[in-house]
């Protein structure tokens, strides 16, 4: 696939769950999810595929994983700053950790909304995942007061820089872009905005982290993605895949957008 010839990373489809389907709907669903994706003979080698279910659910989607031998991925939809101790309804790393768990969201804007975490707590956040070895999904995105106020990126990169304050030692993040104005409400943005933002985010990754490192972040784009609009996401040069929410509980959708270079050619 050309993209991956170009820059050397491996698109990355993630599916976030939120809090949706409980540990039985999810063994169906991963079933389902897996055998779709063998019979379209999807290539794991050239775009990964991970879902995000909630904390109840992990147990068991990791050993069906590990059971069956799955080449999907998956990850927690948060964790807590904390590693143990008095913060009733937290769940630490380490407790990911010792169920394998490779990824973790961070910051969604639901979190961020609904709960207020701060950029710092966020910061911690990230902090905490790499004590335990486990790579933040880093989400960033402005409203569409941010939007007018600040124009395009200036929330996003702000944000960026704020969760890595203090953690410029990591060698490995996912950054995803989501648009808040986006997220739910059927109208996407642009590749080409997505692409705006996605460029300015790796330029502050390669002054924080090195060229190195941000050349080998992949930077996805989340927000009313689906299957009729993932390709041209793909080809922005600076685009590494996506983080789909509502679509990623339709087998069918979610793996049609895992099979997203079959759409165009791409």
């Amino acid at each position: 696939m050309a993209s991956v010839k170009k820059t050397g990373r491996i698109p990355f489809i993630a599916g976030n769950w939120k809090m949706n389907l409980d540990h039985l709907q999810a063994i169906a669903f991963v079933q389902k999810l897996a055998w779709s994706l063998k019979d379209a003979k999807h290539d794991f080698a050239t775009t990964e595929v991970a879902v995000f279910p909630p904390f109840t659910d992990l147990r068991s989607v990791q050993t069906l994983i590990s059971a069956d031998k799955l080449e999907l991925g998956f990850g927690a939809q948060d964790l807590s700053q904390y590693d143990s101790g008095a913060y009733t309804g937290e769940i630490s790393g380490a407790f990911l950790k010792a169920l394998d768990v490779p990824y973790v969201i961070i910051g969604h804007s639901e979190r961020r909304q609904y709960h207020g975490e701060t950029d710092a707590v966020l910061a911690a956040k990230v902090a905490a995942a790499m004590r335990h070895g486990i790579v933040p999904v880093l989400c960033v995105g402005e409203t569409a007061d941010d939007l007018e106020k600040h124009g395009p990126s200036a929330v996003p990169v702000q944000q960026l820089r704020d969760a890595l304050a203090g953690n410029e030692a990591i060698t490995e993040i996912v950054v995803a872009y989501e648009p808040v104005w986006a997220i739910g409400s059927g109208q996407a943005a642009t590749p080409q905005q997505a692409e705006q933002v996605a460029a300015e985010l790796r330029a502050v990754l390669t002054e924080l982290l090195g060229e190195d490192v941000a050349q080998a972040t992949r930077i996805l784009y989340g927000g009313s993605v689906k299957s009729g609009n993932i390709a041209g996401f793909l080809r922005e040069p600076n685009v590494d895949g996506a983080l789909v929410g509502g679509a990623s509980l339709d087998i069918a959708e979610f793996a049609s957008i895992a099979q997203f270079s079959k759409h165009v050619g791409v």
